[in-house]
């Protein structure tokens, strides 16, 4: 080796051993960098504001100094106002940015405090920042090295100043003592006075006798019925172990024969069946496959919970007779997994059990600001930019940022802000949810929440345009470069609406539909329903778009500039009318495909002269079904009008059906409340045709004369009732962290959801006096949470390996010293402890109230062992 080499390799070993003790010291510093982040109060300054404060202290690194280093995060989208110590920037959508001050400094062994002012409470531990990581810079201002925060905690929200979103909050502040009174009305109930069957039939008649279903028995199926057949068999083998022959003869001699006939309940043929079961053996009749497919839903809900609790060989069912029809033809549930991803298993699982308490729509979000989810020919740029998020340089960066606490890095262990479903994934989900009469409407939300999209067709055009092929780099492109609009989104995005004067937008999203539907057609489906959303497009969009602007100025007259190709040149006017051109051109191309297309109700609204929403007449009759969401802030009614204008509608209403709302308003609960909160009761409690009377809070908790607040709403016509066709409950994904968190969330939630969108009309629904009426609500919702406790809970514990169900803490509050305890499902038990040891079914019986004289742990307990959180009781 010449002198010449030796001078290069002795030098190249210097820089990597420099590079690797650099790497080590920054390292280092992160390690003894301990962060907590603590809400200090809802109730300073200005109503409607917080201060919280991260404590920084340093264990024994290096020194924190005023430059080269920034702290990231996300946290739920706040506007900061002001802040100590150093400045907290908010760069877009859930995405900050904590840089040093003149002056900062944090040497070893030592503690400071960054406090900040933000705008609207904060009551959650969700709420606080997550997915902290530090970057380092040179002097030039280049990144040199991205680190995780590891040492990281939140301080709990104890005080009623951090219970509460403000004085404005009319919430009760909670507390173990507010839900043993919130749970005080509930009732124990006796084995006959449960449910049989949730959602309720239409009719049942119990008979007496038992028959039993063993194996060596038969299933008997008319042709066309081999699916049911085998879903019944295969469900009773996987949950009792009995396995059943079947084959397609005649029934006469088969334990359970299925078949199709005419018939018809409450005039409806469609998912009608008709279920007995006698001496002689089981009868599913339906009249069509899905209302057969139902009937074995009723049958494998008639299995008490001692099928899941013992080890019994057979199956003993009641002698009963049914006939059932569903109140509404759809019954959906959305699952959005483009905010943070579920994986196919947890889809699997979800369809399962929707098709059990018999929902037929599922409503696949896979596209939004913060993910797309879908492999899409011809377009692998969606995934491979939009289906993964990761730390970038800014906000310009034709990649997405970390989201939801997603961190630095794309597929990283724990996160869950990186995935997609393959082409083959997509479909074989098609497919089992075909198998369960579950029709999957996809998604593609356009004009805002497109930011995933458009960064991925942004990397495109680089990649073309640096390839020298300017025609592929502008095929596909979703914005006008020189649009300089200053907006800011509902979730806080600066940059997430696409052009509507393009041509290529549309171009886009036709690739995008035709590809789907090829999915569909492999899986031997047809796509005949969209979804194309058209919600919460920000307010300064396109304001500043030359591109826009040209057609506006153009508008009537000679054919514009503009690349976008129309059929005939269309009356703008101005900016307000921009939404309702776009989805004037989208629903041309999804027209021609013969599509029915689903939208928020924002896309079938428009402004009168006063700036008032109106429903918009020009889509009506055209398939469009607008989802009705908005039940309790500025347009309550705008559902009905909707519908009396002549708009089949959906509704989603969200302080009854947004299961992303928590629970509760207990701190550790997880979840959003913009809204409010929403429990499985209020999924149960809702009145379709007049639902201002089942609307009873303000969002902030403030109860409402129902009577006075909505006495001047428009109320549904009689003869546009039938405009209402169904229902759907909402799970957004920004709070939703793994399969086990969003079964979490679903359940129990669904079963009140069931029961409103299939069951008949309930009596209380018919009475006027709203006294009477919450009296007859309050005695059926205790049978209810009474069934969920002692037959659902068992049946979610062990259908497909189990559901991560949700049981709530019990209530607890002490008395003259004595420990009071109640649950909110009668039918729980209440274990305890006095040794610090963890509750279980194996701990002490709470039975009556209880002396304490020491700290007490204590938990709620469903009959097959799951658990609630505990709690820490003190005298």
């Amino acid at each position: 080796m010449n002198k010449r080499n030796t001078y290069f390799l002795f030098l190249s070993i210097i820089i990597f051993f420099n590079s690797c003790q650099q790497e080590t010291s920054w390292l280092n510093r992160v390690e003894q960098l301990h962060l907590e982040w603590e809400l200090v109060s809802n109730f300073v300054g200005e109503e409607g504001q917080f201060e919280a404060r991260f404590i920084m202290e340093n264990k024994g690194g290096d020194a924190l100094r005023d430059e080269g280093w920034a702290l990231f995060f996300n946290m739920s989208p706040r506007r900061i106002v002001s802040s100590t110590q150093a400045d907290i920037t908010h760069i877009n959508g859930d995405w900050y940015k904590l840089s040093p001050r003149d002056g900062f400094y944090l040497g070893a062994g030592e503690q400071l405090e960054i406090t900040y002012t933000g705008i609207e409470g904060v009551i959650k531990e969700t709420d606080a920042p997550m997915g902290l990581y530090m970057v380092f810079y040179s002097q030039e201002d280049q990144e040199l090295a991205t680190i995780p925060v590891s040492n990281w905690k939140v301080r709990p929200f104890e005080r009623k100043e951090q219970l509460l979103r403000g004085a404005m909050d009319e919430e009760i502040p909670y507390s173990p003592a507010s839900q043993f009174e919130a749970n005080d009305k509930r009732e124990a109930l006796i084995s006959s006075e449960l449910l049989p069957i949730i959602p309720s039939p239409y009719r049942l008649e119990k008979r007496d006798g038992i028959f039993k279903i063993e194996t060596g028995m038969t299933i008997a199926y008319q042709e066309g019925l081999e699916n049911e057949a085998g879903y019944l068999n295969e469900k009773l083998e996987s949950l009792t172990g009995v396995n059943l022959g079947s084959n397609a003869a005649n029934g006469a001699n088969a334990a359970i024969y299925l078949s199709l006939s005419d018939i018809r309940v409450d005039g409806k043929q469609k998912e009608a069946y008709r279920l007995e079961i006698e001496g002689e053996g089981i009868s599913i009749t339906g009249g069509d496959a899905a209302g057969v497919f139902y009937g074995v839903q009723s049958l494998l809900a008639l299995m008490g919970p001692e099928v899941y609790l013992s080890d019994t060989s057979a199956v003993e069912l009641p002698f009963v007779y049914i006939e059932d029809v569903p109140r509404f033809g759809f019954r959906s549930l959305h699952v959005d997994v483009a905010r943070n991803f579920q994986t196919k298993g947890t889809i699997k699982k979800a369809l399962d059990m929707m098709a059990h308490y018999k929902l037929n729509h599922f409503l696949f979000y896979t596209s939004e600001d913060e993910g797309w989810r879908v492999e899409i020919p011809g377009l692998p740029e969606l995934t491979a930019v939009g289906a993964q998020r990761q730390h970038v340089a800014g906000m310009d960066a034709a990649a997405l940022h970390p989201g939801y606490g997603s961190g630095p890095e794309a597929y990283s262990e724990g996160s869950h802000g990186s995935g997609f479903y393959t082409r083959e994934e997509f479909i074989d989900i098609l497919k089992y949810a075909r198998d369960r009469h579950i029709t999957i409407i996809p998604e593609l939300n356009f004009p805002g929440h497109a930011r995933a999209a458009i960064k991925s067709m942004e990397a495109r055009y680089l990649k073309f345009m640096e390839a020298g092929d300017e025609v592929a780099a502008e095929e596909y492109r979703l914005i006008d470069p020189a649009d300089q609009s200053e907006y800011l989104s509902a979730q806080a995005y600066k940059d997430n609406v696409v052009s509507v004067v393009r041509e290529s937008t549309y171009r886009f999203y036709e690739k995008v539909v035709d590809e789907l539907a090829a999915m569909y057609a492999e899986a031997g489906l047809e796509m005949k329903k969209m979804h194309a959303g058209g919600d919460e497009v920000p307010v300064g969009s396109w304001t500043q778009s030359p591109m826009v602007a040209e057609l506006l100025e153009e508008s009537p007259g000679e054919s514009p500039n503009s690349e976008l190709l129309l059929e005939e040149l269309p009356v703008i006017g101005d900016m307000d009318n921009l939404q309702a051109f776009f989805f004037r051109e989208l629903l041309k191309r999804l027209e021609k495909r013969d599509l029915e297309v689903h939208v928020w109700e924002e896309m079938a609204l428009k402004r009168d002269e006063t700036g008032t929403l109106r429903p918009n007449p020009e889509f009506v009759g055209r398939k469009v079904i607008p989802y009705i969401w908005n039940n309790m802030f500025d347009y309550p009614d705008l559902g009905y009008q909707l519908a009396n204008q002549g708009y089949e509608v959906v509704l989603c209403n969200v302080s009854n059906f947004y299961f992303d709302l928590a629970y509760s308003n207990d701190p550790v609960e997880p979840g959003l409340y913009w809204a409010g909160f929403v429990n499985t009761k209020n999924a149960w409690t809702f009145a379709p045709f007049d639902w201002f009377k089942t609307t009873y809070k303000s969002n902030m908790g403030k109860p409402l004369d129902r009577e006075a607040y909505f006495k001047d709403m428009v109320r549904i016509n009689p003869e546009a009732k039938d405009n209402i066709i169904g229902l759907e409950a909402q799970l957004w994904g920004e709070t939703v962290k793994g399969g086990d968190m969003a079964e979490y969330y679903i359940f129990p939630k669904l079963l009140g959801f069931a029961e409103s969108a299939w069951a008949k009309a309930r009596n209380w629904e018919q009475e006027k006096d709203l006294a009477i009426m919450d009296w007859e609500i309050e005695k059926g919702w205790n049978r209810f949470a009474g069934t969920i406790a002692a037959r659902e809970y068992p049946k979610l514990a062990h259908w497909n390996g189990g559901y991560a169900y949700r049981i709530a803490p019990p209530g607890v509050k002490i008395i003259d010293g004595k420990l009071h305890a109640n649950t909110n499902f009668p039918g729980l038990e209440i274990r305890y402890s006095t040794d610090n040891s963890e509750p279980d079914k194996n701990s002490y019986l709470y039975e009556d109230p209880i002396e304490i004289d020491g700290p007490v742990k204590i938990r709620a307990i469903d009959p097959a062992g799951r658990a609630s959180r505990t709690l820490m009781v003190r005298p």
